[in-house]
């Protein structure tokens, strides 16, 4: 049976920093889970996401101190998400089309669930896909 829902196909494991934490957190929660992005939660409720990106950038880029540095100040807030577990594979990749992200935290009922990704879709809508294959290996350690 094909997976057509969000719930699906999204990684359930939730991995999060508080909004006071310092970036350098975020940084060994991507390192350690072999990931791109942490969510930045305050009570299971989403606050913002950091990216791999935004450490790069906003961070080592500008010079900025990462053990003092909060991650709400380095999170893109406001993130782009799906609000539903059942919502559909098609809904997710069409808001990710519009609004050109790779990464889409799933909230259901103000808190964060699971997040889905590029990858997560390529393995259902493309199974033969490189991205498909890639992301379903192993990570380079």
């Amino acid at each position: 049976m094909a997976a057509t829902s969000v719930g699906d196909v999204m990684t359930r494991e939730i991995i999060g920093v508080s909004p006071t934490a310092p970036v350098l957190e975020a940084a060994r929660a991507m390192r350690d889970h072999h990931i791109g992005d942490v969510l930045v939660l305050d009570d299971g409720a989403l606050r913002g996401v950091v990216t791999d990106r935004d450490l790069a950038v906003r961070v080592i880029a500008e010079g900025i101190d990462p053990e003092t540095t909060l991650a709400a100040h380095v999170a893109s807030a406001d993130p782009v998400v799906i609000t539903r577990p059942q919502a559909s594979v098609a809904e997710a990749v069409q808001l990710m089309r519009e609004r050109a992200v790779r990464r889409l935290p799933v909230v259901d009922d103000g808190r964060a669930v699971g997040v889905v990704s590029l990858g997560d879709l390529a393995q259902v809508r493309r199974p033969d896909s490189a991205l498909a294959e890639i992301s379903a290996g192993d990570p380079n350690l």
